[in-house]
This record gives structure tokens, sequence and C-alpha cells, in this order.
């Protein structure tokens, strides 16, 4: 795994220099510079707070100690989510063109509160482009969700440099469910839940902000796909969710369903268990935590199909998540209907299964887990495959905002729709 590098002793006085002295004032100067706090705070106008901008990036950048400082202080993340106010609703046309790419796929989305990018990730597999993110720029307050430009596309790169080539030409295409945004430096990090056909394991992966790869995390055992049926992830029920710690020390990784030996899947009758892992920047586990998935909410018409899994998890803090739980049941015409419920994890009593190679029996204690937002209660005119969620940039009034993003499967009978959302402690 590719480590940060280490600050000069000229970077660092520098890093010092601009923030000044006191560790107040650079807190300060750092929550102006990535709109945590409005620039009116700072009583020196927007120039001063472009400034402080450009010098707290840098000392992010150059200094890993303040980096990790920054992820702590200023992380977005509410410190108690009480309710969730939706704020409004926007969408993105079907198969708009963008950057000589079909934009849709939309599977994972963060923010980076130093430049107020928003990354778009899609899970083409290099079919209608290459594999890709967009960055974007949302425009939300309190009163409403205005619009969505988007500003920006890159390729995922492969180990030589070069983009991914379609999969009908080169399998080894990564399936991307989440994008983050590193805490530290502005990097970006991307999970691929692997293809079980194609022998492809799920694997998490650290990218330049230009997309070139600087490394990857290490897959373990239990996670790679087996010749056994009876072992390893499921096809598309692999790596699904990604978090930073507040902290950007560690991460933590969610599987959307039980491995083969873990048990079966979700159904009208019965939840499961999907394994979060957290590692460190290296890689190494430090922890791995049963999640109880809820069964299926209904059951399909007839011999149609039926899921219900986590999509995306969010850091609270260091014993909390937020978990985006995904559900989709077919009626009898064929078409699905989503329920999507957030629920808040608390991992401080829950078990370490690490060790255990089967959950099937094992009875651990599970992540305790309450509900937050069952999203049918907003009563929205439509409910789409909501799969990607991010902590957005504090409102004026300090509130913490929540935005999620649907993928569309490039469908013409489903849409791209992103929900921006107040947290209210």
């Amino acid at each position: 795994m590719v480590l940060l590098r280490r600050p000069s002793l000229t970077s660092s006085r520098t890093c010092a220099a601009r923030l000044g002295p006191g560790g107040l004032a650079r807190r300060v100067a750092l929550a102006l510079a990535t709109g945590l706090l409005p620039a009116s705070t700072g009583a020196s106008g927007p120039q001063a707070h472009d400034s402080h901008a450009e010098a707290a990036g840098a000392c992010v950048e150059s200094e890993p100690g303040i980096g990790q400082a920054v992820s702590t202080f200023l992380s977005p993340a509410p410190a108690r989510i009480g309710a969730l106010r939706l704020i409004g609703e926007q969408r993105i046309a079907h198969r708009v063109a963008f950057g000589e790419t079909v934009v849709g796929g939309l599977s994972g989305i963060d923010y980076d509160p130093r430049t107020g990018d928003w990354a778009l990730v899609s899970d083409d597999r290099s079919d209608l482009g290459p594999a890709r993110w967009y960055t974007a720029r949302l425009d939300y307050d309190a009163r409403g969700f205005a619009g969505i430009s988007l500003t920006g596309m890159t390729p995922l790169r492969r180990a030589d440099g070069t983009p991914y080539p379609s999969r009908l030409r080169a399998g080894a295409v990564p399936d991307t469910e989440s994008i983050r945004y590193d805490p530290r430096d502005g990097s970006v990090w991307y999970a691929s839940e692997g293809d079980r056909v194609l022998g492809l394991d799920p694997v998490v992966r650290h990218l330049a902000r230009n997309g070139t790869l600087q490394g990857e995390l290490p897959v373990p055992p239990p996670f790679r796909m087996h010749w056994l049926r009876s072992l390893g992830p499921r096809n598309n029920t692999a790596y699904e969710g990604l978090a930073f710690a507040p902290d950007g020390a560690s991460l933590w990784v969610a599987m959307e369903g039980p491995l083969q030996q873990d048990g079966e899947l979700p159904s009208a009758d019965h939840g499961a268990l999907a394994r979060f892992t957290q590692y460190d920047r290296a890689g190494t586990v430090l922890r791995q935590i049963a999640y109880p998935v809820d069964a299926v909410p209904a059951v399909p018409a007839g011999a149609r199909h039926a899921e219900n899994g986590v999509a995306e998890i969010l850091a609270i803090d260091a014993a909390r998540l937020l978990v985006l739980e995904r559900a989709a049941v077919q009626d009898a015409h064929g078409v699905y209907r989503n329920s999507i419920r957030l629920y808040e994890a608390d991992l401080s009593a829950a078990d370490d299964v690490a060790a255990q190679a089967s959950l099937r029996d094992a009875a651990p204690r599970p992540a305790a887990k309450r509900l937050v937002l069952d999203l049918d209660a907003l009563a929205l005119p439509r409910l789409d495959n909501i799969e990607g969620m991010a902590w957005g940039p504090r409102l004026p009034n300090g509130h913490a905002t929540l935005v999620l993003v649907s993928d569309d499967n490039f469908s013409t009978s489903q849409v791209t729709q992103l929900l921006a959302l107040e947290v209210l402690p």
C-alpha cells in the first residue's frame, strides 16, 4: 500500500506560518477554508476565505499530522442524528452525454470539503465509456435544492496508467460501487464488488486525483472468489459500501450481503448477516463485525425477484455508522418497487468476527441498529434505486447535510435521482 509522504521541515514551518501559531486559529482557518464555517464568520470577507482555503489546502497536503487533525475537526458528519428533513430533489437527464461518455449507473457519491467538489462514480464497466467518475457542483441550501452541474470526468486507470477497456475486450474491469475522497489529502478511493463469473475478487483501490492507481488493499481470503459454490461472495453481493473513520486513519468496507459460508440471502422470512471490516491505511484488518440486514420487506409476486442488502455506509464517529439498506421487490408485471431505509449502527458492543470462518451457526453479537428514516415517509412521487450517500457541507444554521443518489442502471424505466436532506440533531 502506498503511504503518504512525510513533510519536509521547510513545508511544516511554512504551513505553521500560513495558519498562525494558535491551535484555535488553525482550526478556524481550516473550517473557513472547507466551508464548515461561512466566510462571514471570519469578519474578513470572501477574499480572506479564499486565502484561508489556499493555505489550508497546502497544509493538509504537506503535513499528515495536520491532515489527521483536519479530518477529525472538520468532518461533516453530525455528532447526533435525531431526524432527517428533505431539502429537495434533482435529477440528471437519462443517458445525457458528458465528456464523450454517457452519464448513468451512478452507484456512489462523495463530497470534498476542501474544494467543494462532489464525486459521482459510475458502475459502467467500460461499456459506454471508460470506467470513470464525474465531478459536480450541487447547489442547495436550507430552502431547497436548486440544481446540479457536472464539471469533469476522470477515468479509473490501471497499473500501466491506461483507462480500462471494454470488458468484452478485457474482462478485468472494476464494478465500482462506492467512492470516497481521502479526508487527509483529497485523493480518491473506490470499492469494486468484483465478478464471481469472471473470477474477479472484490477490491478497494486508491487513486490520485487524476485517476492514476496508487495502491490497493489486500483482499482477505474469505472475500476472494472461490471455485466452490459454498465459499466466498455471491455474485453482485460483495464490497458495496466504503467509509473513512472520522480521523482518516482507517476505512470500513461493507459487504452487501452474507458470504456463502455465512448463510442465505435475506428473504421475506428472514434477514442475514453481512460483514463490515475495518482496515488501517496499509490494509491490515483491525476489526470485523456482523451487521444484521433486514428481511425483504414484501413477498414478490409469483416467482418474481426480491432482494435486500447494504448499499452504502458513512461514519458518524468511531463507534457508529450510518447504513443505507436498499430493497427491491418485483410485482406481477416485473416492475420493481424500491424500499430504502437508513439505520444508525452502533458497533461498540459487536463481537469481532474476523477469525470466524462461518457465521451460519456462530450466533455472534451483531451491531445494534436504530431506524433513522424509511424513505417511504418522504412521500416522493418516485423513489428509485438509491445506492450512494455522502455527508455534504453544513448549512448556515450549523446542521449537517446528507445527499443520496440513485443508480438508474442505464434503464429507460429508471431515473438518476439526487436527494438532499438536512440532519436534525
